[in-house]
């Protein structure tokens, strides 16, 4: 079950996607058949991690293998204000890059959310093809980040403005089976498919007429669980539907196919056994299902390793036969030994951090460090899943350790100063969308 050839790659990021919004980890109200196909193929994770509770956070950690915090772009937890200011520096090298450098075909479909143009961009960031959207959310039949005819439409080719017509899952998904039919056999490619859903607006790919009468602010108009099911359900199609075109293409084998989310699910997702969503550091907010399928040279299993979005970096390039960037070391990890049975599954200790609510976490083990404004917590994850009994008094020294740790890692990365604390969204916006389940217990 192995071959010397370099893998072609496929990194497939869902967005906002819950804990448990797939039939393999707890899904019963609606099917994911593509998406448990490829677990059953594959790699599954019970211990995966995004390296934020928000978007464009985890999607920095994600392409330069490293803590979001050692960039000024990391910071902004998310990236909306000021994108055209913050972003990707060109010159940081990233997962693209090196595969490029490498003799790799390196393309991104779908949503960026690194920086805007002139000063950021995929192209200049090492993917050679870009079809997609800068911003973070858009419309899906519109293309546009809001309503009315002053809007402009944030859907790109490369660095120039475009227009389609159709649900942006699909277009995705067509785009991407367009890219891998056009791929040479004599040359390796790396495929970055992030597609924006399940993320509001909430229209699932037959309301078209629902996208044309949404309100300035997508977030609050409409939505159901119904509605959320059939977003979920077309991301499965789409998923499934690359798939097959690498199937088609007879590179199945030797391509490895990674599929995960940026960060918890949001109002209409499912995260039991967990709580907590979206722009929260409990478990809800960062845990999030991960596949990997790679049947040239990986076994399916069940993987018990706790894992998070910078590992990527090291592990793909590991299995690419490319060094990291010598002055750049990954703050991530090379996984690839413990799915080959060369290593066995070990502990990590992760940290997180994120600024409303001033939380802070980290984890260690079994056990979890979680501060959310002036209250602390020391949860065991591995036994209290609901994160419901604070043993913080229980097990003073591991919460005195962990919350030490916390500090001198932080100490280690950017602050988090006022000026970064006021960017970002509306304070009205905040208010309402940021910790709604932190509101609900009095946090």
């Amino acid at each position: 079950m192995s071959t010397n050839a370099a893998p072609n790659i496929v990194f497939i990021l869902a967005d906002d996607l819950g804990w448990a919004d797939l039939g393999v980890y707890g899904q019963t109200d609606f099917e994911t058949p593509h998406l448990d196909a490829l677990a059953a193929q594959g790699v599954r994770f019970t211990q995966a991690y995004a390296n934020s509770a928000v978007c464009s956070a985890t999607r920095f950690a994600l392409i330069t293998g490293r803590y979001q915090y050692r960039l000024r772009g990391g910071l902004e937890e998310p990236l909306v204000r000021t994108a055209h200011k913050y972003g990707l520096p060109p010159e940081h090298p990233t997962l693209p890059s090196l595969l490029r450098d490498a003799g790799y075909a390196t393309a991104l479909i779908g949503k960026w959310h690194l920086g805007n143009l002139p000063t950021f961009g995929p192209l200049k960031s090492g993917y050679q093809h870009f079809f997609g959207n800068y911003g973070g959310a858009i419309d899906y039949f519109t293309h546009k980040p809001g309503v009315g005819p002053a809007v402009p439409r944030d859907l790109y080719e490369g660095e120039v403005p475009v227009e389609r017509v159709g649900y942006y899952t699909q277009l995705l998904a067509d785009e991407a089976s367009a890219w891998i039919g056009r791929q040479s056999a004599e040359k390796p490619f790396f495929l970055s498919l992030h597609f924006t859903a399940p993320h509001w607006p909430w229209v699932g790919p037959e309301d078209e007429a629902v996208s044309r009468s949404l309100g300035d602010l997508f977030h609050y108009d409409g939505g159901n669980l119904q509605t959320y099911a059939k977003m979920v359900r077309s991301l499965d199609a789409a998923v499934g539907q690359v798939l097959q075109a690498l199937q088609d293409q007879g590179l199945s084998e030797n391509t490895l196919v990674v599929f995960t989310s940026d960060n918890g699910g949001e109002r209409f997702s499912r995260t039991w056994p967990f709580t907590g969503q979206k722009t929260e550091l409990l478990e809800g907010g960062i845990r999030v299902p991960t596949l990997l399928r790679w049947p040239a040279h990986l076994a399916p299993q069940v993987s018990e390793q706790v894992t998070i979005s910078m590992d990527w970096l090291p592990t793909l390039l590991a299995a690419a036969g490319v060094p990291p960037d010598a002055a750049y070391p990954p703050d991530g990890e090379n996984i690839l030994p413990v799915l080959e049975g060369r290593a066995p599954v070990h502990e990590r200790t992760l940290f997180w951090r994120y600024k409303s609510q001033q939380q802070r976490a980290a984890r260690a083990g079994r056990w979890k460090y979680l501060k959310i404004n002036e209250n602390e917590f020391l949860f065991d994850v591995e036994d209290d899943t609901l994160e419901r009994a604070n043993l913080r008094h229980q097990q003073a020294d591991v919460f005195q350790r962990l919350r030490q740790d916390w500090e001198s890692w932080n100490a280690q990365f950017l602050p988090i100063t006022d000026e970064v604390i006021t960017h970002g969204l509306s304070p009205d916006i905040q208010a309402d969308r940021y910790a709604p389940d932190l509101q609900r217990r009095g946090l």
